[in-house]
């Protein structure tokens, strides 16, 4: 224990000097501490003050560097502690009352010395450093020093009650747990119906009665998800469930909630304050058993290749600890000593054909509270007892704890359908299986679920049925069957050998084809003037196949050569239509000049709105008003009004905005058109009436145009009036936004999104054709 003496400034402790200046005049390094005394002394002062008899057996200690005095208030003179026992360790001295020549601690100095005369008294101030905390903590026992450990932790969400994981990724899950991330260990979960006291079970069993978890008197439970926190006593990671037959929205959830905890943990507490064991506690372990064994034992295999583990995780389920509070019944095996209660317990789920095989052990821990508080201790040896015993379970790093819960929640979520909800069982099939119901026959499928994500199949143990509906054939070579292989073919146009036109007329002349990969062409629809049989019959062979939500069909129609025929039309269309264009405008524009009025400006002339002074681009249109001539854009000359003056006569014809305010003006005789002027004005009329009766027609043929797309359409492609946005960017479709079609799966998508091009044998596509971006990238042929 040191002392400091107090500084002319700040009365703080610089050096470790004698507190009784008995000989040294308070010069002297301090040595020793004695109790009696209260008080530090040098070598010298000890010696001359414990000379006399009465004064020899003081207790002294020799003094460590850092070490302060304990408080003299907080002790009796007898040392006895009485502070102590409220704050559960004995205080530490921060001041030295040079006055009262007592050391006392902060508590104890307010307490005495904050108000009268006592409050000018002048003061040592000690420091406790390192050195004087390692001595405290040598001064504990092992109980307090447990108690210190446990003081700082706290409990956090792991996953909410939607099955959402709460932490970000594995170093967030280490930083919360606040351990090293070497650091090796164990899970401990607990199980229970609410309100059974889970979360006081754990404060008092790992925490000390700390509420780490929180506890609430409360009809409504306070525990809602699973929360964990890190015991640094034990090295476990200490999880806390939602309760059973709790009043919740997402049952059948939490239940498949419930199961992911016990599957990553190594020991699971079953909680129970019910007098007698109740059916219910050996059903839930007996299904828990039964899904662990059918639908975790391998993914947890899965996770540990997938994720390289060092660490394998267990396929052996955790041990159960069933822990039953009695009030006022006996405990299980008390009415026969000879029997264990461990066996009673087989007994009892042999009775119920419940097998709990998925657990490597079962043992029974009870306790009877004749009066409060329950007593946790036999529960605290026997989770200590099962948490050494690493036969079947050992520990592992925090990182490959939340790797395992992570791969189970991505494998095991989503909402589960009202439909698919069973009471019989605690963890029915359908809770961990994918929901997909084939739409022919009405099987399930049997895969675990989001199994797509992984790119694997939809799967089902039954037979499927016909449905003219989804056409749900396939077929198959024969040949190659024959030959011990399975290769699909599908019906389509032309060969991959034939060059797009070729295979159009080739397909005129004799019908679709059927290529296989390795037998080339095997089949023509119309190859003979009369007697074409049916391929089933002949080259191919025939199979029922499930149809799953979200497929596309099996041999729906792949003959595409009406939509080829348009494809190749539009492209020609449209290549003529952009090589053309400008020499086109260039004809127009000198055509109207000839037969335009000699009042009229001429074209080659009109470079911009003669009123808005807007530039004529090369699409822009050019109006000429009939009453001035000049040239005005369309928003610029969009009135109309007779003009008999130029020779248009009574019906209303295109003015400017100028000249259809000065309606009134009348031309002078000179100004009024002469009779060559009046023969140019009528070939005008016509070349308009020309004009507008070709347009009326190209228009009326557009209509129908979509009537031919859409009866030339493929069956697997999205009809154009069901297309409203891009499937990939939503665009909304509109005149300037074109519509194509992928040639794989049959969406709709602007250019941007289906620009590239791939060759899709499966949909009869042997040439490139346009894809989506989707499409693309899946490997293999399309």
């Amino acid at each position: 224990m040191s002392a400091h003496t107090q500084t002319a400034e700040k009365g703080q402790n610089t050096t470790l000097l004698c507190q009784e200046s008995y000989v040294c005049s308070g010069t002297d390094e301090a040595i020793f501490e004695c109790d009696e005394c209260r008080s530090l002394q040098c070598q010298r002062c000890e010696e001359e003050l414990h000379q006399p008899e009465r004064l020899r057996n003081h207790e002294r200690t020799r003094i460590r560097p850092g070490h302060v005095p304990y408080c003299d208030s907080c002790k009796g003179a007898n040392g006895n502690i009485m502070h102590a026992s409220m704050t559960g360790s004995r205080q530490i001295a921060a001041v030295r009352c040079q006055v009262c020549k007592i050391n006392l601690c902060v508590e104890c100095q307010k307490r005495t010395h904050a108000g009268g005369n006592r409050r000018k008294h002048p003061v040592i101030v000690y420091h406790a450093g390192k050195a004087q905390e390692q001595q405290e903590e040598e001064g504990m026992d092992e109980e307090t020093k447990r108690r210190k450990m446990t003081e700082k932790v706290v409990s956090f969400l792991l996953v909410d009650e939607t099955e959402e994981i709460q932490v970000r990724n594995e170093e967030d899950f280490i930083k919360k747990l606040d351990c090293s991330p070497d650091q090796h260990l164990k899970v401990v979960s607990i199980f229970g119906n609410t309100g059974d006291g889970k979360s006081h079970t754990l404060n008092h069993t790992f925490f000390y009665g700390r509420e780490v978890f929180k506890t609430s008197p409360a009809q409504e439970s306070c525990t809602v998800g699973v929360w964990a926190a890190y015991d640094p006593v034990r090295k476990v990671v200490v999880i806390d469930t939602e309760g059973l037959l709790g009043a919740t929205v997402n049952l059948s959830q939490r239940t498949r909630l419930l199961l992911k905890v016990l599957a990553i943990s190594d020991l699971v507490i079953y909680r129970t304050r019910a007098d007698r064991l109740h059916n219910d506690l050996f059903k839930f372990l007996g299904d828990a058993s039964e899904a662990y064994l059918k639908h975790f034992t391998k993914e947890l295999k899965a996770t540990t290749a997938r994720c390289g583990l060092d660490v394998p995780l267990s396929t052996l389920g955790p041990g159960v600890i069933i822990f039953h509070e009695t009030v006022y019944t006996k405990l299980l095996g008390s009415d026969h000593p000879s029997e264990v209660p461990e066996k009673l317990i087989q007994d009892r789920f042999r009775k119920l054909s419940c097998f709990p095989e998925a657990f490597s052990s079962i043992h029974y821990k009870g306790t009877r509270t004749y009066n409060p508080p329950t007593d946790f201790s036999g529960l605290r040896r026997a989770v200590e007892q099962q948490l050494e015993n690493n036969t079947t379970r050992s520990p592992r790093q925090p990182g490959v704890i939340y790797k395992a819960l992570k791969a189970l929640s991505d494998r095991f979520s989503g909402e589960i359908p009202d439909d698919q909800m069973a009471h019989s069982s605690f963890f029915p099939d359908e809770y961990f299986t994918c929901s997909s119901v084939c739409l022919s026959c009405g099987c399930g499928c049997k895969k675990s679920m989001n199994h797509a994500k992984e790119g694997v199949p939809h799967e089902s143990k039954s037979r499927c049925r016909y449905s003219h509906q989804y056409d749900n054939r396939v077929y198959t070579c024969k040949a190659c069957y024959e030959r011990g292989m399975e290769v699909s073919v599908v019906p389509k146009t032309s060969a991959s050998t034939d060059s797009p036109w070729l295979g159009l007329a080739k397909y005129a002349w004799s019908g679709y084809v059927i290529e296989c990969p390795n037998c080339g062409v095997v089949y023509r629809s119309r190859q003979y003037w009369f007697g074409n049989q049916d391929p089933v019959n002949t080259v191919v062979r025939t199979e029922i196949e499930h149809v799953w939500p979200g497929t596309d069909g099996f041999l729906k129609d792949n003959n595409n050569a009406a939509q080829r025929l348009l494809d190749g039309m539009n492209f020609m269309a449209q290549s003529v239509s952009e090589l053309s264009l400008g020499p086109t405008k260039a004809v127009t524009s000198w055509l109207t000049d000839q037969i335009a009025p000699a009042y009229w400006r001429p074209n080659s002339q009109i470079l911009s709105c003669n009123k808005c002074n807007m530039p004529f681009k090369d699409n822009d249109t050019k109006h000429h008003c009939r009453a001035c001539g000049e040239g005005f854009c369309d928003g610029c000359s969009s009135k109309t009004r007779p003009v008999p003056e130029r020779g248009w006569g009574p019906a209303p014809v295109r003015v400017c905005d100028n000249c259809y305010e000065n309606r009134g003006i009348q031309l002078d005789v000179a100004e009024l058109p002469s009779d060559e002027e009046g023969g140019t004005l009528i070939a005008r009329k016509v070349g308009e009436a020309v004009q507008n009766t070709l347009g009326a027609v190209v228009t009326a043929m557009d209509i129908p145009l979509g009537l031919v797309k859409d009866a030339a359409r493929p069956a697997y492609w999205v009809p154009d009036h069901e297309i409203l946005h891009c499937h990939n960017c939503r665009k909304e479709f509109s005149i300037k936004l074109s519509k194509h079609h992928c040639r794989a799966c049959g969406q709709g998508f602007c250019d941007e999104c289906s620009h590239d091009r791939r060759a899709v044998p499966s949909r009869g596509w042997d040439h490139p054709v346009r894809v989506c971006f989707n499409c693309n990238k899946k490997p293999g042929d399309l």
